[in-house]
């Protein structure tokens, strides 16, 4: 029998606001798993810690994403180097490709990133994600690709990721998987949430054999607005105090 691991708490080696990001951040990495999202101890989420630092919080490399807590995250630097030595290592190739988004776009605070089945499959399709859904539309309004140029571990690599994701929210890293941004912890799961339904959900209609029906691209221009009305303005802090709820019910660890 495994024994369990033991992190000693941050909670009082941390300004208040660094704590609550650890929290939201060790949930996200609880709700991924918990929804089937995770790919054993790979891939990554991360958020930016304010201040001139340009520190950010990951994953302890080994742990699974249903045992991260506040306290396990790691504080790196912009070159992914650990602030505290006895912190866990992390995957320097996850690394690679958090660190050249947030080099770049000031806006993305939180940054996801899977391996999801219905994610690769639909990274490995020619056209992409097509607009088949009601969910699909919302990652379209707004949507890259990066091709795939094997493991993300070169440097000359993140100025082509930059280049191609610009200034949008979600991407298909092609034949790899999915990626989302976000000022917070909360939009940028909400953005993973959508992009990963949309992929579920075109997946299984070319599955079914039948003629699909693409959502005119009129529909598409006015999308934008009509997100603003059905989150209230609030985008995914909306759903995210009942996700935190959620976890709550199940395990309230994460927040340890």
């Amino acid at each position: 029998m495994s024994e369990q691991l033991a992190i000693p708490s941050k909670k009082g080696e941390v300004s208040e606001e660094e704590w609550q990001l650890r929290i939201d951040l060790a949930a996200a990495y609880r709700l991924i798993a918990l929804y089937g999202w995770d790919d054993l101890i790979f891939t990554h989420l991360s958020v930016r810690i304010p201040g001139d630092e340009h520190h950010f919080l990951i994953n302890p490399y080994g742990m699974m994403f249903e045992e991260i807590t506040a306290s396990s995250l790691v504080r790196i630097d912009q070159e992914g180097n650990k602030i505290n030595p006895d912190d866990f290592d992390i995957n320097p190739a996850g690394f690679t490709i958090h660190s050249a988004i947030h080099a770049v776009r000031e806006d993305a605070a939180c940054v996801m990133h899977t391996h999801t089945t219905a994610g690769v499959a639909v990274s490995a399709q020619k056209e992409g994600l097509l607009p088949l859904s009601q969910q699909s539309l919302f990652p379209l309004s707004g949507l890259a690709y990066h091709d795939y140029e094997g493991v993300a571990l070169r440097e000359d690599e993140k100025a082509r990721l930059q280049a191609d994701l610009g200034h949008a929210r979600f991407m298909i890293l092609r034949n790899h998987g999915l990626l989302t941004t976000g000022p917070s912890v909360a939009e940028a799961f909400l953005n993973m949430y959508i992009l990963q339904r949309a992929c579920e959900v075109q997946i299984q209609a070319m599955s079914g054999g039948q003629p699909l029906v693409r959502i005119p691209d009129t529909i598409l221009s006015s999308i934008r607005e009509q997100a603003k009305k059905v989150t209230k303005g609030m985008g995914g802090n909306l759903a995210w105090p009942g996700l935190l709820r959620k976890l709550d019910r199940i395990d309230p660890g994460f927040r340890s």
